[in-house]
Order: C-alpha cells, then sequence, then structure tokens
C-alpha cells in the first residue's frame, strides 16, 4: 500500500478510536467515522473489512514486518538472536505510532469484543516466531521448546509494551524490552553452562582454597 493510503488508513483508524472513548464504541457508526475522517465510506470500507477492524490499522504491516526480519539471511546469529532481533524491530515500528497504540490500549480495555479481536492478532505474531523457532532450533532439542521460547520472548515485549502503554507513553519501552532479552540470554546461557555432570569434592579449609574458589566463582559468573 502506497504511504498516502497508509496515511489515510492510521486517520481512519486514530479518528474511530478517538470517537469510540469519547461517545462510546457501540453508538458510533462508520458513517460517523467517515465524516469525522472527512472521507467517504467508501474509502473507509477500502481499508477496513468492519468496523471491529478499525483499531488495528498497522497489525498486517507489521506482520509483513516481522516476517521479513525472520526471513533475512541470520549470518552467525543463532534462531533464537534473530526471533529477538525481529520483537525489537516490531516494538520500535509499534513506538513509531504513539497515537495508535495508546488509545487502542484504553479502548480494548474497555470493549470486550475488540479485547478479544486484540488476542486474536496477538497470536498471528507469536505463531510466526514459534514456525521459526521449530524450523531452525537443532532438531534433537526438546519438542516444546519452541513454544516455550516464543512464549518467553513475547512476554517480554507484551510486559514492554504494556507499561508503555499504562504509563501513557511514558516508559522507556525499547529499554524494558532489551532488559528482558538479556534475562533471557542469560538464562539461556546458564542453562547450557549447568547441564554437565555434578562433580562433589572435599577440600581442606585453607586460605589458598577459599580464594580457588572465589576465583572460580567469579570466571563462572563471567560465563552467564
Amino acid at each position: 500500500m502506497a504511504q498516502q493510503g497508509l496515511d489515510t488508513k492510521y486517520r481512519i483508524a486514530a479518528t474511530a478510536m478517538a470517537l469510540f472513548l469519547e461517545q462510546g464504541y457501540e453508538t458510533v457508526t462508520v458513517e460517523a467515522v467517515a465524516d469525522a475522517a472527512q472521507v467517504s465510506r467508501r474509502t473507509v470500507f477500502r481499508h477496513f473489512d468492519g468496523k471491529d477492524e478499525l483499531p488495528f490499522p498497522d497489525h498486517s504491516a507489521r506482520l509483513e514486518l516481522l516476517a521479513r526480519n525472520l526471513s533475512d539471511p541470520t549470518g552467525r546469529r543463532t534462531p533464537v538472536e534473530v526471533v529477538i532481533a525481529a520483537t525489537e524491530a516490531v516494538m520500535l515500528d509499534f513506538l513509531s505510532r504513539p497515537e495508535l497504540v495508546l488509545p487502542r490500549y484504553r479502548l480494548t480495555r474497555l470493549v470486550p469484543e475488540l479485547r478479544k479481536r486484540e488476542v486474536l492478532e496477538h497470536e498471528r505474531y507469536v505463531a510466526l516466531t514459534r514456525a521459526y523457532l521449530r524450523d531452525h532450533l537443532p532438531a534433537d532439542g526438546p519438542s516444546f521448546l519452541p513454544m516455550a521460547l516464543a512464549a518467553l520472548i513475547d512476554a517480554m515485549h507484551r510486559s514492554a509494551l504494556g507499561n508503555f502503554a499504562r504509563s501513557d507513553g511514558t516508559t522507556d519501552a525499547f529499554a524494558e524490552l532489551e532488559e528482558g532479552m538479556e534475562w533471557i540470554r542469560k538464562t539461556l546461557a546458564s542453562d547450557q553452562h549447568s547441564g554437565g555432570p555434578l562433580m562433589l569434592a572435599v577440600l581442606p579449609d585453607t586460605a589458598a582454597v577459599r580464594q580457588a574458589l572465589s576465583t572460580l566463582r567469579a570466571e563462572a559468573q563471567d560465563l552467564l
């Protein structure tokens, strides 16, 4: 879709959400949205299949963005790093349009029908990352791993974006997302390093032994 068409689509959506919040979702008609946005009813339906789609003008384009980031050459990155980078790209795209994100958050908390639609839209993102991990993680890994990792990465994204919306856009959602992704990296690294056999030893309690154990503990922390 050309940029002018996208701008019109987003303007209609922003107008619709403002009316829904001001007058109530049930009472606002598509005709009222068209009049307020200064477009024809036909133009509204050229961009949206129905009234319940009006708050979600950006999801299709964002899904395409996610798909592109998952299909780009990965180089030396692991599948998890590819999904993390793709999720960060999606977050930046969300944050580029707070005029859609913030009213939509408020609206979906007021209108159960739109909340259900939001959940369905959201599941499409998770399905893409889950499918990518299923296709690219080692075949001999646990069968639950693609679903578990996709859900974990998604949870960090939803937490950061939710905090951003609840704060009316005052939190640093991207920094929070990066912090969450770093926690995932450390958790995965810790799990990998703890998967080997456990060795027990009885050592004398001397200053030299305590110093050696302290050094080993510090080196282990550096691996995380």
